[in-house]
């Protein structure tokens, strides 16, 4: 009989837990990947379609096209999941496993920030492509950029978009009529390298965009265009780019596996308190910030070692909490920070490296390799 593997969400993490599971045992296995959606984007597309930089349905990547041995990928939506009995119950029936992996993301809690659910934001599809249809029409006033709590989604993201909207407005000739603010839930913008944060702050400086740290953004009042920050300050804007906060999927919180909004999970091995039960990515406390990259790198772990027990070879613990990250720092150029989160017993380490054209060529390879290995595209 096939082992039967289960697999909640195709994102990064499920995506590539599942390729690596048909490379390493094709028909053999049984893998069941369900996800709601029909598509998969990466994230850093949607500053694309704010910008205008590319259309909505040119980055959506279909799972039609996810086509690997052994795996079947169904679009059916989760309702609960029984962790004790590896049992999930969708809307269009009920599936089991001998292992169960959890890699459903985040799930954006605009209930959680008053305001924020009539507000616009940008880390949707959606929501980007509503503001990508609303900036041709505006010419000046205060653009502000604030994120609802930590942790978020991509923390280099509101800088990108601050710097990038620097760019869009400067190619348009309005930037002298308008003023950026960014409000960050953080002491600076990426905390695990200084020398990062340095190049931001530096790049914010130059452009005039004004830096609010260690800010949570705790209301929004649409009609009178007005949000409000933790310590009470008001900042009236014209144009509103929101990060909504997040959480682990309701039903994660329903079947018994969260605390403090997430799954806990031993970061090394992925592992969470019930037996043969793992959880990947946004939706656990994994140890690492909540971006695609991490989520890959901790599945290819959870991975590695499903492939040794089915193979009863002696399971390795190869999560090490690495990954990188490609920031745009506007006018063509894009800089890297490598961070390692469990390495250095002191805490998270980062190697940064300076803004190029060149490192526009690392990241479109970061997209079109996962786009060939997933999609075949």
């Amino acid at each position: 009989m096939k082992t039967r593997v289960l697999v909640l969400g195709a994102g990064f993490g499920g995506l590539e837990l599942s390729t690596m599971l048909s490379e390493g045992f094709g028909d053999g296995i049984e893998v069941t990947l369900i996800d709601k959606s029909d598509s998969f984007y990466f994230g850093f597309s949607k500053l694309d379609v704010m910008f205008g930089h590319a259309k909505p349905n040119a980055v959506r990547l279909p799972y039609k096209n996810f086509l690997k041995p052994g795996v079947r990928l169904l679009q059916e939506t989760i309702l609960l999941v029984d962790p004790i009995a590896k049992r999930v119950t969708t809307d269009r029936g009920a599936h089991e496993a001998d292992f169960l992996v959890v890699a459903l993301g985040a799930d954006y809690d605009f209930a959680a920030t008053p305001g924020m659910a009539d507000a616009t934001e940008f880390y949707t599809l959606a929501g980007a492509t509503r503001l990508g249809e609303m900036l041709p029409s505006f010419t000046q006033g205060r653009v502000l950029i604030a994120v609802g709590g930590a942790p978020f989604k991509c923390p280099p993201a509101p800088s990108e978009a601050a710097l990038m909207m620097h760019d869009y407005l400067t190619t348009r000739g309005i930037r002298s009529a308008c003023e950026t603010t960014l409000i960050l839930p953080l002491e600076t913008p990426v905390p695990p390298s200084p020398e990062t944060s340095r190049a931001l702050l530096t790049a914010f400086a130059e452009r005039n965009i004004n830096f609010v740290a260690d800010r949570e953004l705790k209301s929004i009042d649409t009609q009178r265009q007005v949000a409000t920050i933790d310590d009470g300050r008001e900042y009236p804007y014209d144009l509103f780019l929101g990060v909504p906060a997040i959480r682990a999927p309701k039903m994660l919180e329903e079947s018994g596996m969260t605390e403090n909004g997430y799954v806990p999970v031993s970061p090394k091995t992925l592992e969470t308190r019930f037996p043969d039960v793992y959880a990947v990515g946004d939706c656990a406390k994994q140890g690492t910030p909540k971006a695609g990259v991490f989520a890959e790198g901790a599945a290819r772990a959870v991975a590695a070692a499903l492939i040794a027990r089915l193979r009863n070879q002696q399971v390795p613990v190869t999560h090490k909490g690495t990954g990188s990250c490609y920031i745009e720092f506007g006018a063509g150029r894009i800089g890297r920070v490598d961070v390692d989160f469990f390495s250095n017993p002191d805490g998270p380490t980062g190697t940064y490296y300076e803004p190029s054209v060149a490192l526009r060529v690392d990241k479109e390879h970061f997209g079109s390799s996962r786009r060939a290995r997933w999609f075949g595209m």
